[in-house]
């Protein structure tokens, strides 16, 4: 564990790590909520927390002296990246598919070919974990505009690609 923030004898100490311009207690201590924030929060400030509260001449119980409280910081999606697998002529199959660099929790993928034919996609064609859509036996009616918007609790992101059979 690294010790961040502290107060004793009246005086607040901020540690020297990369939290240190962006952590504080919320309130004055007089107050005795002793609750702290993190501004711009980041990725890396995901983990386990723990509050320590010792009082002068008070008996330290392990179970009464500490709390701990778990963070996860979300990421929304990077901009995804649209790619086409095989040769679309008629008759043939091919691959489409949509991947993020970034995003946390994972985001899961939802394929749609845009208007004027517009289409939505559920499995086995479309798988949203890995981001594919598979397309059979291609027709020239399947040329068109299909975009992938990538998604988590976070936010979302999306990315197209023009097949032209």
């Amino acid at each position: 564990p690294v010790q961040i923030l502290s107060y004793m004898p009246g005086v607040v100490k901020v540690e020297e790590t990369d939290l240190k311009p962006r952590v504080g207690f919320l309130y004055p201590i007089s107050t005795r909520n002793i609750s702290v924030f993190i501004n711009a929060t980041r990725e890396q400030d995901s983990g386990q927390y723990m509050c320590t509260v010792n009082v002068v001449d008070d008996t330290i119980r392990l179970d009464k002296n500490v709390g701990l409280i778990n963070l996860t910081v979300l990421v929304p999606p990077a901009a995804p990246t649209c790619q086409l697998h095989g040769n679309a002529i008629v008759g043939a199959n091919v691959t489409l598919s949509c991947s993020s660099k970034k995003g946390k929790p994972s985001p899961m993928y939802q394929w749609q070919r845009e208007a004027p034919t517009l289409q939505v996609f559920f499995p086995p064609a479309q798988d949203r974990a890995r981001g594919t859509l598979k397309l059979t036996n291609l027709s020239l009616e399947m040329s068109g505009v299909y975009v992938c918007r990538a998604e988590n609790q976070a936010g979302s992101k999306n990315c197209s690609i023009v097949l032209e059979v």
